[in-house]
């Protein structure tokens, strides 16, 4: 079956323009709102999974929740009174796209179980297939795919071997009872951390297996009280000023001081993270074992108010040694010791480098974006790839990605975007895209600027790329706020 819109009119003013929408996490929801709202109701959102809510959905873990403040974390345009903690739960997240999506009318439009496997631009439009083989056309492409979806799989031997319950953080068995039960879990970054603070008190023993050591930053997650919450009914004003006192300070205190990593406020942030580590932390062979050998903010940023805690409970062990490879019985070191668990958990993180991906993309001249990519994602203002025009990412490669609110960026990537799409309704041209030139321009510029940010002083983390330079925007956030401000027409290729 072929689902065809209508074609491509050079009238101007036309509003039949047809768009894909890829993706029903945070940016797709976000982006089906504003197709509405720009009289662009022409649109079809395809999901791959049953549901919405993106790594919303597929993370269910036990202590989950954003490390970007409630109020911050929401959409500008929908905020949010009932929020029960400082830092929202996962399940309140997720909760909350599901019910902004009914408001806005865009649940219902939703096509589930429905995920694309290719994608090719043809005679000036995007034909896009499924995996059930039907079709569909359209004139632009938004890939709202997201970034923590694809679970990455340590490479250790003998996994498949453990005789009991083991998943990764993203796919958690909610069937394995924790209680009285011996959990290891492999990983230290935020979903272990969340983790071992949310269970430690319920199982037998938690072993936490530590590659490597975290900078965590103490936070209060404190919940608002009912009187809050209904001065955040009664006066939406309130939440609006929390929001923007947020956003400053998340970009003067930390998103804009992380493009120098000789910057005071970075010195400042590692002093706060070591005097955290040094004043939480009794046991001095313990504390030795939590201090990282890099630099705060080299690495993501955990926020946590009661992980040291946790860890130094009676019934956690942290293991520093090396895992060898899994047996039946548990988890072997390289110093002999076995390790006997129950339940296995891999908090081993994401493959951050997919993207669109495994979806096959072929722009102009049947160019395919695995060859563009071949050295690694990179996209112009991270929304744009030369020769895949009307193909627009949100938060794609080379983004602003760390300690902030994503939504935010998709919401100034969007704004970007639909410029644009002015532009084509208007009849200045069909097809848009970033030029070679601009593109070669800004990824030379990144990779300059990459080179003295706080990522590139020598820890290995998801933001690097596999010659070790850091992926992440390396520009201040105001920067970004400036180039989404308005197109730079003379970087565009267009038709």
């Amino acid at each position: 079956m072929t689902t065809e819109g209508p074609p491509v009119s050079s009238a101007p003013g036309k509003s039949d323009l047809r768009f894909l929408i890829i993706g029903a996490g945070m940016s797709g929801i976000l982006s089906a709102i504003k197709l509405q709202e720009a009289g662009l109701d022409n649109f079809a959102i395809y999901e791959k999974a049953d549901r919405l809510g993106g790594t919303w959905r597929e993370n269910t873990y036990p202590g989950i929740a954003c490390d970007v403040p409630s109020h911050f974390y929401s959409y500008s345009f929908a905020p949010n009174p009932e929020w029960s903690h400082r830092f929202a739960p996962g399940s309140e997240i997720h909760a909350y796209f599901e019910e902004v999506a009914r408001r806005y009318g865009v649940a219902s439009r939703i096509q589930y179980g429905n995920e694309v496997t290719h994608c090719a631009f043809e005679d000036g439009r995007w034909k896009i297939e499924l995996a059930d083989g039907t079709t569909d056309q359209g004139d632009f492409v938004i890939a709202a795919t997201g970034v923590l979806h694809h679970p990455a799989y340590p490479e250790i031997e003998g996994l498949d071997s453990f005789g009991g319950a083991v998943f990764h953080t993203a796919r958690w068995d909610h069937e394995a009872p924790l209680a009285g039960k011996r959990i290891g879990i492999v990983g230290t970054g935020s979903s272990a951390i969340q983790i071992v603070s949310a269970i430690v008190d319920d199982v037998a023993e938690l072993t936490l297996f530590q590659r490597t050591a975290q900078w965590i930053t103490p936070i209060d997650n404190g919940e608002y009280l009912e009187e809050e919450k209904a001065e955040f009914r009664r006066r939406p004003e309130a939440m609006a000023e929390i929001r923007e006192e947020v956003a400053r300070a998340f970009t003067d205190g930390f998103a804009n001081v992380l493009v120098d990593a000789k910057s005071p406020m970075i010195q400042a942030i590692h002093a706060h993270c070591l005097a955290n580590l040094e004043n939480s932390v009794k046991d001095p062979e313990l504390r030795e074992k939590l201090r990282p050998s890099y630099q705060a903010a080299c690495k993501r940023l955990i926020m946590s108010e009661n992980f040291y805690d946790a860890i130094q409970r009676p019934n956690a062990m942290l293991v520093t040694e090396e895992i060898e490879r899994i047996e039946k019985s548990g988890v072997r070191t390289r110093d002999g010791v076995l390790h006997e668990l129950d339940i296995l958990v891999l908090a081993t993180g994401f493959r951050v480098e997919s993207f669109v991906r495994p979806m096959q993309v072929t722009g102009r001249g049947g160019k395919r974006l695995d060859d563009v990519w071949k050295d690694g994602p990179f996209a112009y203002l991270a929304i744009s790839v030369p020769d895949f025009p009307n193909f627009f990412m949100l938060n794609g490669p080379n983004g602003p990605v760390g300690n902030f609110s994503l939504i935010e960026v998709a919401e100034l990537q969007l704004a970007y975007i639909l410029q644009l799409v002015d532009l084509v309704r208007a009849g200045e041209w069909k097809e848009v895209c970033a030029s070679q030139e601009a593109a070669d321009r800004f990824d030379a510029e990144r990779r300059e600027a990459a080179k003295s940010t706080i990522w590139a002083t020598g820890c290995k983390s998801w933001y690097l790329d596999e010659d070790g330079l850091p992926t992440a925007w390396p520009f201040t956030f105001d920067r970004f706020r400036e180039e989404m401000s308005e197109p730079r027409i003379a970087d565009l290729d267009r038709i």
